[in-house]
């Protein structure tokens, strides 16, 4: 059996932790139980979802009672944003949120303007960034709502919530932020950040598919949800159906494992990724997308002239497993709204690679990466006859040595 690719795609997914994997195990068979139930077996089913609960809601300083379970960052986005619209509608229709955000919180939102909401977009700026002078004058009186992701799922940018959080209250408006890429990688603190809602997920910080988590404040202010899933009334009526302890346990171990090793792992990303950064810089017509300091230390997002989107994918597979752009849209053959956004031409933005660094990378696969990715642009330009914007206009201005340059 050939050796897998390097795996390089942790926006997409993270190889669960063993350790994840260890916590979850004794909850499928010996620790069946249905949280609900009032016996021995649902009271440890419980016992542990109580525990986990507590974990999930330490990591970002709130209150156990504010997490509620949910199968996902796309649900928890869905029911944050369908369920304050549903919630607050009659004090206001108008959303805010950003160009560059995840499809499940786009879509939800050209939902809602299809029902009568009034949704504004905000543009970012060359580096990915909001401008927070913009978001305060969008702020209107009947505004009930702003979301803006914590990072973004393909350019690994941060954006400044604590800001955001303090114009939305200044204000009175609710704030949500998608927060799937950023759990137990960088620091959270709803508190501070002044964050209303907080979207959450366990595949993206080497925990289970299949288990996320929004996190709503409780009070000062108390926010108001609507369910969006009507049953057993389980989590306060707001998400009903059975629990799935064995996942839930698993989301709490990745959280409390990540939240453990978070400065010293940010150090190792950042070093991994400098090594990276570092070879593939050197080659012209390479464009780095985002900010490269106020992001997610294992992010790097390149446009690289002169190659098809496509022939680059296609010419790393076996060696190298990674993406051009959100998994959730890997299909599509429209380039990326977040890199277009950024102001980048459709032919760069369908050039574009998308390097998850991850915990369990090295430095001799990231050197591997970085010589197997220079090669791979190398041949790709050779056989389009590509070369560097300073050397055309060479060969433009002076015709002799572009012939002598063929010799």
């Amino acid at each position: 059996m050939s050796q897998k690719p390097i795996y390089l795609d942790c926006h997409a997914t993270t190889p669960m932790d063993e350790r994840v994997f260890e916590a979850m195990k004794p909850y499928f068979c010996d620790r069946f139980g249905n949280p609900s139930s009032v016996h021995v077996y649902g009271w440890e089913a419980e016992s542990a979802v109580k525990q986990a609960r507590t974990i999930i809601a330490d990591a970002i300083n709130a209150n156990p009672e504010e997490i509620i379970f949910t199968s996902g960052a796309t649900e928890a986005n869905n029911l944050a944003i369908k369920g304050v619209a549903e919630a607050y509608f009659s004090q206001g229709k108008h959303i805010i949120t950003v160009t560059t955000e995840h499809r499940a919180v786009l879509d939800p939102c050209q939902y809602l303007a299809s029902l009568g909401f009034e949704v504004t977009y905000l543009p970012v700026q060359s580096d990915g960034l909001i401008d927070l002078q913009q978001l305060s004058l969008a702020i209107r009186e009947d505004t009930i709502l702003v979301s803006v992701m914590a990072a973004n799922n393909e350019i690994g940018v941060l954006q400044p919530l604590a800001e955001i959080g303090s114009i939305c209250h200044e204000h009175q408006v609710l704030f949500h932020t998608d927060a799937a890429q950023a759990i137990a990688k960088i620091p959270l603190d709803v508190a501070k950040m002044q964050i209303d809602l907080m979207s959450l997920t366990a595949h993206k910080v080497y925990g289970p598919k299949g288990i996320g988590a929004l996190y709503i404040r409780r009070r000062s202010p108390k926010v108001k949800i609507a369910a969006q899933l009507q049953g057993g009334g389980q989590e306060k009526g707001i998400r009903s159906g059975t629990l799935y302890p064995p996942q839930i346990v698993g989301f709490a171990k990745a959280v409390e494992l990540g939240m453990g090793v978070m400065e010293t792992e940010s150090k190792y990303l950042l070093q991994l990724r400098g090594q990276l950064w570092s070879k593939l810089k050197s080659l012209p017509g390479i464009h780095l997308n985002g900010n490269l300091n106020q992001r997610l230390p294992g992010n790097l997002n390149l446009s690289i002239e002169g190659v098809d989107g496509a022939a680059l994918l296609l010419g790393l597979q076996q060696t190298v497993a990674l993406s051009s752009g959100s998994a959730c849209s890997a299909a599509s053959t429209a380039p990326s709204h977040v890199l277009t956004a950024l102001g980048r031409n459709k032919k760069l933005a369908h050039a574009s690679l998308r390097l998850g660094i991850g915990r369990f990378n090295t430095t001799e696969e990231i050197a591997t990466v970085a010589q197997e990715v220079a090669a791979t642009i190398e041949a790709l330009r050779q056989a389009n006859h590509w070369q560097p914007k300073e050397k055309r206009n060479e060969e433009i201005s002076n015709p002799a040595s572009a012939v002598s340059g063929k010799r």
